[in-house]
């Protein structure tokens, strides 16, 4: 697991796993140089469920963190990853535009990201390769909007270096994490070079690298899921009242 990056104050406890928006706050915290301590939040076996991290998410999700050094230096506990970033972005300053014209800019794609990119490239890769029963209706629809949610960003990439324009910050690091699965996606990412200019150049970066290899050894991808993952992560107990 990479190091976490530490200029001094603070630790943040970070509730987690290797997934796209566990990735964003992991990549956030190592570009701002922040210190922090990953806490493993082992999703296929329920762990999202414990009272002590409802405490923290009760929409039972990953990520959420916990700052001792929160506003006014008082401790605070986020979930939601967008709402974290934004506060990370603010908290530091960095990763966020000055003028309130681009910080707008920056937060309509942000919320691309949690409106359409996650929600929509989370249900193509579910009905791909996770669904009980294959539907060729439901993969060829979620297969048709992730092409269609590429080619706006590959529209917008063709206009700026990065999404808020030339400014690198957490809108990018938002969707970042959620293009690396474009193979399973039915995406060629080489049929949006804008966008794959864009990609490569977020996957260079050192911060980058290094909070994408954060908890990367204890994530698995099975074929085929247990009946009791499965249960976990899709099926009743993912629907029970807390």
């Amino acid at each position: 697991m990479a190091s976490p990056a530490n200029n001094g104050g603070a630790e943040i406890a970070v509730y987690t796993w290797p997934t796209p928006n566990g990735h964003k706050i992991h990549i956030a915290l190592e570009e701002l140089g922040l210190p922090y301590k990953p806490i493993p939040v082992d999703i296929a076996k329920g762990d999202q469920f414990k009272p002590e991290f409802l405490k923290l998410s009760p929409n039972n999700k990953v990520p959420a963190i916990v700052d001792p050094d929160g506003p006014g230096g008082q401790p605070i506990a986020l979930m939601e990853s967008g709402a974290i970033l934004i506060y990370l972005a603010e908290k530091t300053g960095k990763l966020w535009p000055k003028g309130a014209h681009d910080q707008s800019v920056a937060l309509q794609w942000l919320s691309f990201q949690m409106a359409n990119i996650g929600p929509m490239l989370g249900q193509v890769v579910h009905f791909r390769h996770y669904a009980a029963e294959e539907s060729a209706y439901a993969i060829e629809r979620f297969t048709n909007e992730a092409k269609r949610l590429y080619g706006v960003l590959d529209t917008r990439l063709a206009e700026v270096e990065y999404l808020t324009g030339g400014i690198y910050g957490i809108s990018d690091i938002a969707i970042f994490p959620w293009l690396r699965y474009w193979e399973k996606q039915g995406v060629q990412l080489s049929d949006y070079p804008h966008l794959e200019r864009w990609f490569n150049a977020l996957a260079a970066r050192p911060a980058v690298e290094r909070g994408i290899a954060v908890l990367a050894e204890l994530m698995r991808v099975p074929k085929q899921l247990t009946a009791e993952e499965r249960d976990v992560l899709f099926g009743a107990r993912q629907y029970e009242r807390r």
